[in-house]
Order: structure tokens, then sequence, then C-alpha cells
């Protein structure tokens, strides 16, 4: 869950700038949450919902983190499908860096 699991060779060029940008979101949690619902959903997305999930991608870390944590409402525009599948990767993330800082 570090990082990049697939290959963007069989995706066409937008699908691999969104592979790209999922996982260099800036924040790590949103590289978690991003990278791994790329990772496993891209390649089948439709057009439609490229477009959607570039424009949440288009969001600033800090306000999505807030709304995939739920400690602000998600906006009444990206409360959708699409949004909730994104939301759906996020790992529990109190185990994940709890665990990373006891063998720092």
């Amino acid at each position: 869950m570090t990082g990049i699991t697939r290959t963007s060779a069989d995706l066409d060029p937008r699908r691999k700038r969104i592979l790209f940008r999922a996982w260099h979101r800036g924040v790590r949690e949103m590289d978690l949450v991003f990278g791994q619902f790329a990772d496993n959903e891209l390649a089948d997305l439709a057009e439609t919902d490229l477009d959607e999930l570039e424009t949440i991608m288009g969001e600033e870390d800090t306000d999505l983190l807030k709304w995939v944590l739920g400690s602000q409402p998600v906006p009444e525009r990206y409360r959708t499908p699409l949004f909730n599948r994104i939301v759906s990767y996020r790992p529990d993330f109190d185990v994940l860096f709890d665990h990373k800082d006891k063998n720092a």
C-alpha cells in the first residue's frame, strides 16, 4: 500500500496522466486513496467518469482529506457514486501511520 501497483503500459495517454497524478498528490493520505482507486478502477472507467475524476482531483488535497475522513461534509456536487467509490479506498490511516511511527 505504499505505491503504484499497476503498470501504465496498457493505458491511453489520458489514463496514464491520471494514474501518475493519483499517486503524486502532494499529501500522502490522498496518494493512498486516489492511487489505490486508480490502480484498481482507472482502466474500466467511462469517459464521463474520467471527467468527474479529473474534476475531483482538481480540488485541494486539504479539502479532499476532510471530505474523505468525514470531518467536513462532502459538497453536494461530489455526493456521487464515483466519489463514494473513491472514498471506499480509504485505508485506516490511524493504524497505517501509527504502525509506521512505531517502527521509525
